[in-house]
């Protein structure tokens, strides 16, 4: 039987979603399960969300190496496979320090599945890199909407309900990966398209170095700020007198304004040149970090997300698409890994920043320099590229 040559959009679409929901009932639940159930301080949490995000930038990296030197498929089911072993074990083994060790093992698999998952995607020659790596946003983003969602729900009925949940939802992630993963790249070629950059028509390959090693630069800041959403903010808001209940409701204006307002961007986007769309949107982004300055109430906090997701939704799901283009055929695998080790380094490290500067500085400190360093690679990507072809 002929094997497919690209993985299909669908099946890129319901694996980042199935994958990414997955994955998003661990990370709410770990901190409140270390601290809650089994009685650690938030120092252990925080260490041990650190090495799990650790384990995954390693994931990140081997699995962006295999994919482009040694074999794709087995690579893929070597990752998913460490990440349901690890989780099915939790719903037996989640007691100290034994909960904290499959975490980093589900974090190393994740790893691996995610740089994966970018790397095939980037093979697919149906449509623009563009348009997947859109489709692929979309899916991670209402997976993460839905699973943070359903751990909370699930968590009533005891933490063995969440891990089965889990487990189920790695389990189609692993037959998929068994049926539709073994796919042949060998006369994959990419597609001619006015949007796609050709690295060989480049006037050398370090140039195109240079401008991924900066974005990826941006990346790392961009989430290094963004995940303050996650950690210090809902400290912030309820010192405000402003319930976790309202804050946990942003996060689901957030998941619409993505699913809902992605393929309005991914539409009217084509119209536009991508580098542009990407400048426009981290700009904005990295605007509204500044405006928290000025946040007195829930509705103007309701405001800056909603201004942050519509400079996300600009300026972050093209971004992979972009180093997809500015990749030779060879390294493709590489530099998504890199793209995916720099986004997480950046999660790894953010509740660290933002409790410090937080202790010693205020955080409208925190905000102004999140800002600076949102604008400032910016900068640094514009200038980078200010000598390439437009995309």
């Amino acid at each position: 039987m002929l094997k497919r040559k690209e993985l299909s959009l669908s099946s890129i679409f319901v694996y980042s979603l199935l994958l990414n929901a997955g994955s998003s009932f661990m990370w709410p639940l770990v901190t409140m399960y270390i601290n809650d159930y089994l009685h650690k301080s938030l120092m252990v949490s925080g260490f041990t969300l650190l090495m799990m995000s650790l384990c995954m930038i390693l994931g990140n990296y081997l699995g962006g190496y295999l994919f482009d030197r040694w074999s794709a498929y087995k690579t893929a089911m070597i990752g998913i496979s460490v990440s349901s072993i690890a989780i099915i074990l939790l719903i037996f083994f989640h007691g100290w320090p034994i909960f904290a060790f499959l975490l980093m093992f589900l974090g190393f698999g994740d790893g691996i599945n995610l740089t994966l998952l970018n790397s095939y995607a980037t093979k697919v020659t149906s449509k623009s890199s563009r348009y997947v790596f859109n489709l692929l946003y979309i899916g991670l983003n209402l997976g993460v909407v839905i699973g943070t969602a359903m751990v909370g729900y699930l968590l009533k009925f005891g933490v063995h309900t969440v891990f089965i949940t889990a487990s189920f939802f790695y389990l189609v992630l692993w037959i998929m990966t068994l049926l539709k993963f073994d796919v042949d790249f060998s006369n994959n070629d990419e597609a001619l398209n006015g949007e796609l950059i050709h690295p060989s028509k480049e006037p050398t390959h370090k140039n195109n170095k240079k401008i991924i090693y900066s974005i990826c630069a941006m990346v790392f800041f961009i989430y290094l700020s963004y995940t303050l959403w996650e950690s210090v903010m809902s400290v912030h808001m309820v010192n405000m007198g402003i319930s976790f209940e309202k804050y946990s409701t942003l996060w689901t204006i957030n998941g619409l304004i993505i699913v809902l307002g992605q393929p309005i961007v991914n539409y009217f986007g084509r119209r536009f040149n991508m580098q542009k769309q990407i400048f426009l949107g981290v700009f904005i982004f990295g605007i509204s970090f500044i405006l928290l300055l000025f946040t007195k109430s829930y509705l103007s906090f309701v405001a800056v997300m909603v201004i942050l997701t519509v400079g996300e939704i600009m300026g972050l799901p093209d971004v992979p698409a972009w180093i997809d283009n500015l990749s030779s055929k060879s390294e493709k695998g590489k530099y998504q890994g890199f793209f995916n080790s720099f986004m997480s380094f950046g999660r790894a490290v953010s509740p660290l920043y933002g409790g410090l500067f937080v202790e010693y500085l205020g955080y409208n400190i925190l905000f102004v320099i999140s800002t600076i360093l949102i604008l400032g690679s910016l900068l640094y990507v514009i200038s980078s590229n200010k000598n390439k072809k437009a995309v």
